[in-house]
């Protein structure tokens, strides 16, 4: 894992980036990490070196996701947005987590806050319940910190990140 640049940032955003890179660190099979926000953008990513180069890679010949951060919150905002509609169809009321079992891996996302969602891309042996306990300690951690306050000084942290590669 790339670790993303915390200068500057806020305690409370400082705190969120070492969650989840203790999150990537400590799990065995987490191969990407991506906190997207209610309307579906990427605030917090395992893999920030690679937004640009995804961002890059769809431009150039859109092949479909490819297990970047980037790919990976869009992939989590749709799962999300698929399954609440699901849930509001069924009245089953509000949705705690999906997991999406392939061949080649697994795909879970969980419910943080305010229609945040955190969403992990494991390998095709990860331990898929400890992949959820460790997202759930996450989420608990996370999910009373992240405020709109906090939701904009990540957004806009990304943007820069994203504007100093570019250069």
């Amino acid at each position: 894992m790339t670790a993303p640049s915390t200068f500057g940032l806020s305690s409370e955003a400082r705190n969120l980036h070492w969650l989840l890179t203790n999150l990537v660190e400590e799990v065995p099979g987490i191969q990407s990490v991506a906190v997207v926000s209610s309307d579906g953008l990427l605030l917090l990513s395992s893999d920030p070196g690679r937004n640009e180069e995804a961002r890059e890679a769809r431009t150039a010949k859109p092949a479909g996701p490819r297990g970047s951060a980037a790919d990976l919150a869009t992939v989590v905002s749709g799962i999300g947005s698929l399954t609440v509609g699901a849930a509001k169809l069924m009245e089953f009321g509000g949705v705690k987590h999906t997991m999406v079992a392939m061949d080649e891996g697994s795909l879970f996302v969980m419910s943080i806050s305010d229609g945040s969602l955190l969403g992990v891309h494991g390998s095709a042996d990860c331990d898929m319940s400890v992949v959820a306990y460790h997202m759930a300690l996450f989420v608990g951690r996370a999910g009373h910190v992240l405020t709109p306050e906090l939701r904009s000084e990540l957004r806009q942290s990304l943007q820069s990140q994203s504007a100093g590669s570019t250069r």
